[in-house]
């Protein structure tokens, strides 16, 4: 489904094949999502007409929808290179992810000025000494010189470096991990069953009338 919809042309590295974003862009955003989006929008609908309505939601047509971004941007300097050389899809050395030394990884998102020069600062770099930013032809370099300095710290180190920083740098948790993490744990975002199993809260949170989870295991297959 998202390669009838184009979208899935656009994921990759460099001189790699496209890759699957496993099924959560079909199935589940452009099909499931998107099909309880036409669901309320038709209920809202129905108290002004009285009146139901088929909706229609079709996978390929809903991830095309999602991917509107990608191609009202494309006279503005966001996709007019190839896969995996633009600022979104792993082309700029600051909208990555980089290996620690601990064979971990974390995540790089400093697309604002602000916020790229905090992450210099935090990898100890002098930005009056590094190519502009914006300069695409420098990044493949900057990318081996920011891949080099992230593996000399472990996962941990890193996030005692920029803890408290607005350098858009955090951590790619494991599943193992996620539910421990301060950030999570103080939002309450992920819930364990009756059988101790992790699981993510509903979202969004309502203020009024909050999704109440079940907290009973999940039935087995058949049952």
């Amino acid at each position: 489904f998202a390669l009838l919809s184009g979208v899935l042309s656009k994921m990759g590295r460099k001189d790699e094949n496209p890759y699957a974003p496993l099924n959560l862009l079909a199935d589940f955003a452009g099909g499931g999502v998107m099909c309880a989006l036409g669901i309320v929008v038709a209920l809202y609908e129905r108290t002004k007409s009285g009146r139901g309505q088929i909706i229609d939601a079709s996978m390929v047509e809903g991830v095309a929808y999602l991917s509107s971004f990608l191609w009202k941007t494309q006279k503005l300097g966001f996709w007019d290179r190839p896969r995996g050389e633009n600022l979104l899809d792993s082309g700029a050395p600051y909208y990555e992810t980089y290996k620690t030394s601990d064979g971990k990884f974390m995540a790089v998102g400093a697309i604002e000025p602000q916020f790229y020069e905090q992450l210099i600062k935090g990898l100890g770099l002098d930005s009056d000494k590094l190519p502009h930013q914006l300069s695409y032809s420098d990044w493949p370099k900057m990318k081996k010189k920011f891949a080099a300095i992230f593996a000399q710290k472990t996962q941990a180190e890193w996030c005692s470096v920029f803890d408290g920083i607005d350098a858009c740098v955090t951590p790619v948790l494991s599943f193992d991990d996620v539910a421990s993490h301060q950030h999570n744990k103080q939002r309450s975002s992920f819930i364990k069953n009756d059988q101790e199993e992790i699981s993510p809260r509903p979202a969004p949170l309502l203020s009024r009338t909050p999704a109440v989870p079940s907290l009973k295991r999940d039935p087995f297959i058949g049952e």
